[in-house]
């Protein structure tokens, strides 16, 4: 009896344990559900989704700087022993082995920069296409895509060895990207309203991609050194699964019914043509070509005029992060105390960036190398966090709110200068130098710095008539909608409305109206 005794008793005591963590469960599932409700808190989860993507994008962007080149040498050092071995056997085929092996020894750094270009490239020609979706399904579709691709590119990267597979796994990373970073950047635009805090918002996105990209190459280079290759992928694949997690359980990708109700976005290719728009996109590429053709072709220049160590070299940009941020804190408390000033301010940081890439060359030491390298980041920062607001400040006033389409132009943007920057470099340092180089980075930022002039009265646009009009073009969905329709159309016929002493509603021919002025497209 007592053994059937102890049973009943550890079967209650499981019984009660279990529904005392079901119950801990539902509290929890309800304070979340409380904390979705409020709103601010809701954007601030928003906002940790996105920059953690991002966060993520940048990082195994960057990670692999230190990583791939080594690994790719070690593939080939094990092809060349096979190589020779096979040779020994067969001593006939000694000179086509040899040609074969010059061959390959003169296609690696080759192939070193179509890999890491690829990703942008790849990005480059999704943009558009993935620009058009996110106007049309909303912004957390694909979001969710973004990151679910990028999980399954960072596994690949862990796992992958050959160039073949390597090569597959740094093209479906230019997908994600594509979906995650365009769809990410167009959902805090969309979430935070209001200038100040967009701008605040879209400067903390910022600065978690600048920290991505300079954080990356000592985080993949420490570990690859002491744990392999495998284990910093398999960390970054891990936080995307998490983020991708909260996504789904947040944003609820694939419930969410609230995009029905809003309107079509402009096309991407009015939106390219627009010259607001296509001024702040040559800024976003001329600005990041010194830090995209310098990634690739620094680490040679230190090693042949500093004799720099490889510390020194993996260490290179991460002093950078800290100008950046600051960068991007400046330039974020000046927009919201100064707003009109936006493109002043992104004029600034082009000639930071113009003069900190002049002197470059003229460093004779890692400490002094420093400054310029800061420099650089710091304008870059400028451009960026006074920019991208300015693009959908763009898209309220003189388009459709819906901001997919634009920041995908954005993306094109940076794309372009990532996409030259490990391919054509290269051969410019071949055969001009790297002086050269720097000199015409420099040059055509403070060269483009006063075609921002031309966004000097942006801040003063107000929102068209005709865009008004088109966001009731969808149909009435109530009695409100209904009247306000039926008002704008007398008012663009020239009428409008009086109740005279029996309280009957009549029309009268109206005069041009100061009503009417203000909703005028600045011109």
């Amino acid at each position: 009896m007592e053994p059937e005794e102890t049973t009943e008793r550890q079967a209650s005591n499981l019984a009660q344990s279990a529904a005392s963590k079901l119950s801990q469960m539902g509290e929890r599932t309800k304070q979340l559900g409380n904390v979705m409700q409020d709103s601010v808190r809701k954007n601030r989860i928003v906002l940790v989704i996105v920059c953690t993507a991002l966060l993520l994008d940048n990082m195994l962007y960057m990670v692999i700087v230190p990583i791939i080149p080594d690994y790719l040498e070690e593939l080939q050092y094990a092809a060349d022993q096979a190589q020779a071995a096979a040779a020994a056997a067969a001593p006939h085929t000694n000179s086509t082995n040899s040609t074969s092996h010059t061959a390959a020894k003169g296609n690696f750094d080759l192939q070193i920069g179509v890999l890491f270009a690829s990703k942008a490239i790849l990005q480059l020609l999704v943009n558009p296409i993935s620009g058009t979706f996110i106007d049309r399904v909303g912004y957390d579709i694909p979001l969710f895509i973004g990151l679910n691709v990028m999980f399954l590119s960072t596994l690949i990267f862990a796992f992958a060895e050959n160039y073949a597979t390597l090569f597959l796994a740094r093209s479906m990373q230019g997908l994600g990207s594509a979906f995650a970073d365009t769809s990410g950047i167009a959902l805090i635009a969309d979430t935070y309203t209001e200038e100040a805090e967009r701008s605040k918002a879209l400067g903390i996105a910022l600065a978690f991609i600048s920290f991505g990209s300079l954080v990356a190459p000592p985080f993949g280079g420490v570990l690859y050194q002491f744990a392999g290759k495998q284990v910093p992928f398999l960390i970054l694949a891990c936080i995307c699964l998490v983020d991708g997690i909260l996504c789904l359980l947040v944003l609820k990708p694939f419930t969410n019914r609230e995009r029905e109700n809003m309107p079509v976005g402009t096309p991407i290719h009015k939106l390219m043509i627009d010259p607001y728009i296509a001024v702040v996109a040559g800024a976003l590429i001329v600005c990041n070509i010194p830090l995209a053709f310098l990634e690739p072709t620094i680490a040679n220049w230190m090693e042949e005029n500093m004799h720099s160590s490889q510390w020194e070299i993996g260490m290179t940009w991460f002093p950078a992060f800290f100008p950046h941020v600051l960068g991007v804190f400046l330039t974020v408390k000046l927009a919201a105390k100064y707003p009109h000033l936006q493109w002043f301010y992104g004029a600034i940081g082009m000639v930071f960036i113009g003069a900190s890439s002049c002197t470059v060359p003229a460093c004779k030491n890692f400490g002094q190398l420093m400054i310029p390298l800061c420099g650089i980041c710091f304008g870059i920062a400028f451009v960026d966090t006074a920019l991208l607001p300015t693009l959908a400040f763009l898209v309220d006033v003189r388009h459709v709110s819906v901001y997919g389409s634009v920041y995908a132009i954005a993306d094109i943007s940076y794309c372009v200068a990532y996409a030259l920057g490990p391919v054509v470099a290269g051969q410019i340092v071949h055969d001009l130098g790297f002086v050269q180089l720097n000199l015409g980075m420099g040059l055509a930022n403070v060269l483009y710095a006063p075609a921002l002039l031309l966004l000097k009265n942006v801040a003063y646009m107000k929102p068209s008539f005709s865009e008004r009009n088109m966001l009731l073009e969808d149909g009435q969905t109530g009695l409100y909608d209904t009247i306000k329709m039926e008002q704008r159309e007398k008012k663009r016929k020239g009428l409008c409305t009086t109740i005279d002493e029996n309280g009957i509603e009549t029309f009268a021919q109206r005069t041009y109206s100061e009503e009417e002025s203000s909703g005028g497209e600045y011109a």
